[in-house]
């Protein structure tokens, strides 16, 4: 299975979130982080991404009797590239986004299931902006949030410190105007 696959799992994808940032995990840690996932299906897609490369053994240690494994997220391995990106069909990218949507969905589900969730407290935020940008805009503000996100991604776990899960989303919402089109130009910018 490539990484493309390996990835469009919803459970699959948690995952790896939850391994994010260079942490180390056994099985079991996965399983109390997804307590919404079977821990057979847990087990069944760690296995998957293991030999998909996608996850490495970090050490093991017998626990009662049974061999315990630690994980480790192989980053590089674990990126869709994007030569792979532009590979995907365009009908096959509803897969991939609904893939996405619903592994976001879970995640944010499960957090709301936890005891003490204070999404007003923790600064949760899912706003949605429309903004008009030109080819050279859109790549400067990519570049940017880019930036800000690598800045903070290598954050080593602390008591100081929650893992956040930050999902951009971007895609353009509708045509550019026709040049020249005033009265497109005019219900654009009054808002009708």
């Amino acid at each position: 299975m490539d990484t493309v696959d390996l990835l469009l799992h919803p459970v699959r994808l948690r995952i790896v979130h939850a391994l994010s940032g260079d942490r180390t995990l056994t099985t079991s840690q996965l399983c109390a982080l997804l307590p919404d996932v079977s821990k057979a299906t847990v087990y069944r897609h760690v296995s998957l991404l293991a030999d998909g490369g996608l996850l490495e053994i970090e050490g093991e240690q017998r626990v009662r009797g049974a061999v315990e494994r630690r994980y480790r997220l192989r980053r590089e391995r674990a990126v869709i590239d994007s030569d792979a990106a532009a590979s995907v069909p365009v009908e096959d990218h509803r897969q991939v986004f609904a893939v996405a949507m619903a592994t976001l969905l879970a995640e944010f589900n499960a957090y709301l299931d936890r005891p003490g969730a204070a999404p007003a407290a923790d600064l949760v935020g899912y706003r949605q902006h429309a903004m008009w940008l030109s080819r050279d805009e859109l790549t400067a503000l990519i570049g940017e949030m880019r930036d800000a996100l690598v800045r903070r991604i290598t954050n080593e776990p602390s008591p100081e410190r929650t893992r956040y899960l930050i999902s951009p989303i971007l895609f353009p919402a509708e045509e550019p105007p026709a040049a020249g089109d005033e009265d497109s130009r005019a219900r654009i910018e009054s808002g009708s």
